[in-house]
């Protein structure tokens, strides 16, 4: 087994007054050559939002784009003509392909709003544009990981145009897991959302995350209440 940590106070972080931002790879302004990528996983941010604010219309292309609210709500629209909100509990999936243009502000006038999102590099490139939103129930992760993205759409899950599987569950103090990868060859990225637990030797609190690969199955001892984020990934080209 191979690993790579990734503690909360190392990643990047951007304060732009509205918006400040903790950058688990390379993004933006923030560059560091040993956090380019985890496999096939490009971008983790861990955004804040202030009431009323966010991103004015801009572009992507061949990307997977997973957004997490962790608390409040974003308002999207997007040149496809979906317009919605996305609340804490929602998972929302966009694959960029040949050309997408978006829109992302927080819905509240007087709330902030914290969330995850997450880019990973597309199986496919080029296919359509789609988007695709769900709202998870989280009695459905209660001692055990809920799927909520996945290349195969099991368990109720959204699809994606990746061989990964995007995966929240939360666990109670003393609690021991296993995970194991769903595909031979692919890694884990686990990330703290809250709490703190165990792996691979490593003790983890919130928002730290640990990178695993070359491994048959990774043991999770819960030490207190937490909340995890596991990305199952392809670990092509890796560079960690």
């Amino acid at each position: 087994m191979k690993k790579v940590i990734h503690k909360a106070e190392d990643r990047g972080y951007a304060d732009h007054g509205w918006l400040k931002a903790h950058h688990s790879f390379s993004f933006a302004a923030y560059h560091d050559m040993s956090k380019v990528h985890f496999g096939e996983l490009r971008v983790l941010n861990d955004d804040s939002i202030a009431p009323g604010m966010g991103f004015g219309k801009h572009p992507h292309d061949n990307m997977e784009i997973v957004t997490i609210p962790l608390s409040g709500a974003i308002k999207h629209a997007d040149s496809m003509g979906n317009e919605g909100i996305i609340k804490a509990g929602d998972v929302q999936i966009m694959s960029a392909g040949k050309g997408i243009l978006h829109s992302e502000f927080n819905a509240s006038a007087s709330e902030f709003l914290n969330l995850f999102q997450i880019w990973v590099f597309p199986k496919l490139r080029n296919i359509e544009p789609r988007y695709d939103q769900k709202t998870f129930s989280p009695e459905d992760r209660k001692g055990k990981f809920q799927v909520l993205v996945a290349p195969d759409k099991t368990e109720g899950s959204m699809w994606v145009n990746q061989d990964v599987w995007f995966n929240l569950g939360d666990f109670t103090a003393g609690q021991e897991i296993e995970y194991t990868p769903k595909l031979k060859g692919n890694g884990i990225y686990l990330m703290v959302v809250t709490g703190e637990v165990e792996v691979a030797g490593e003790t983890l609190k919130k928002r730290d995350a640990i990178g695993l690969w070359e491994l048959d199955k990774a043991d999770i001892k819960v030490n207190s209440d937490a909340e995890l984020l596991i990305i199952d990934v392809p670990m092509i080209d890796n560079k960690n």
